[in-house]
């Protein structure tokens, strides 16, 4: 009799837990890692845009020099790393996460503590090479405020948070929240956005646009240019050069048509700048490199400096490359 009612007992658990994995729509299995990881970075990269506004709110920054003036650190540098480390390290706690800011070791705030994730992306049909990956094979690159010295100047267009996720190298999926998007459209205006994008899947939350007529607009550093960075932009022959803060931001102007190559020949862009951006103009169609074509790693262990410089595009990657001067090549080998 007991051995009867364990029996109809482990029956009916088990129909509830296969209950609780089928949608009204269809059945569904557990979704892949690195798509519960993507939407968790979605989720979390909101809470930390919303970090970022509340802080910039407050009035309080509390700015400090990192290696100069043009390389700052904020109150929500600070808060909106601590909630993206702790809440996706709490749902994954086997993924290696790198952040930008060298934070002291502490206990962090419940209420920085994201647990949602998009259920939108679940819907997705992650790519086949990337459905069977592990925890412990994925690198997650945080820049919790990309654009910090635009942020403490107001312009905040040009502020991104940055969420990159690779495997073996590759960046394989990125997420960019915008915390002021729509801030010049008024006090009624909702602020913020967030696209994301895997290559082999796609890209979303924006609308794909090219620079119109074939025009070459190049968009580069507003506050780290040098001779060396100059004259590799006059190289390309630009119709047009657009300068703004923030590499996501960069990359944002790329894939909505406002510039058609990204060029910076100069170090001082770090993997966390670039894994997010790199993965999402994948998913596209587009490139990033360094400025002599070669392939960023986003291994764990790779140095974090970018040393050679990045060049981005949409379209005609090899003709931007081909316009890089000697000059240029040698300084940055």
């Amino acid at each position: 009799m007991i051995d009867s009612l364990c029996y109809e007992t482990a029956v009916a658990l088990l129909i509830l837990l296969d209950m609780k994995t089928v949608s009204t729509d269809h059945a569904t299995q557990i979704p892949p890692v690195v798509l519960r990881l993507v939407a968790s970075a979605y989720c979390v990269a909101e809470k930390a845009g919303a970090i970022v506004r509340n802080v910039l709110h407050s009035g309080e920054l509390g700015i400090v020099e990192k290696t100069g003036a043009n390389d700052l650190q904020t109150l929500a540098d600070r808060l909106a790393q601590q909630s993206i480390c702790a809440s996706l390290s709490k749902r994954f706690p086997k993924v290696t996460i790198i952040g930008e800011e060298d934070l002291a070791s502490e206990e962090v705030k419940e209420d920085l503590i994201e647990n949602g994730q998009a259920e939108e992306i679940f819907q997705k049909t992650c790519p086949a090479e990337l459905s069977d990956l592990k925890e412990e094979e994925l690198v997650v690159w945080v820049d919790p405020l990309d654009g910090t010295k635009e942020y403490t100047e107001g312009l905040l267009d040009n502020v991104t948070v940055l969420i990159g996720i690779a495997h073996r190298g590759k960046a394989i999926a990125g997420v960019i929240n915008q915390p002021f998007y729509n801030y010049q459209m008024g006090a009624d205006a909702v602020l913020g956005r967030t696209i994301w994008g895997m290559p082999g899947l796609g890209a979303f939350g924006f609308e794909l646009k090219e620079v119109p007529g074939g025009r070459r607009v190049v968009t580069t550093t507003r506050s780290h240019s040098n001779k060396l960075v100059t004259s590799c932009v006059d190289a390309m022959e630009p119709h047009e050069v657009v300068r703004v803060g923030g590499a996501g931001n960069k990359i944002i102007q790329l894939i909505e048509g406002r510039a058609s190559a990204y060029v910076f020949a100069s170090p001082g862009c770090k993997k966390w700048d670039t894994c997010a951006p790199e993965a999402i103009l994948h998913a596209v169609g587009g490139k990033l490199t360094d400025v002599h074509g070669n392939p960023y790693r986003y291994d764990a262990d790779v140095k974090h400096m970018n040393s050679a410089g990045v060049l981005a595009t949409l379209r005609n990657h090899e003709y931007y490359a081909s316009r890089v001067p000697p000059s240029v090549l040698e300084a940055l080998k």
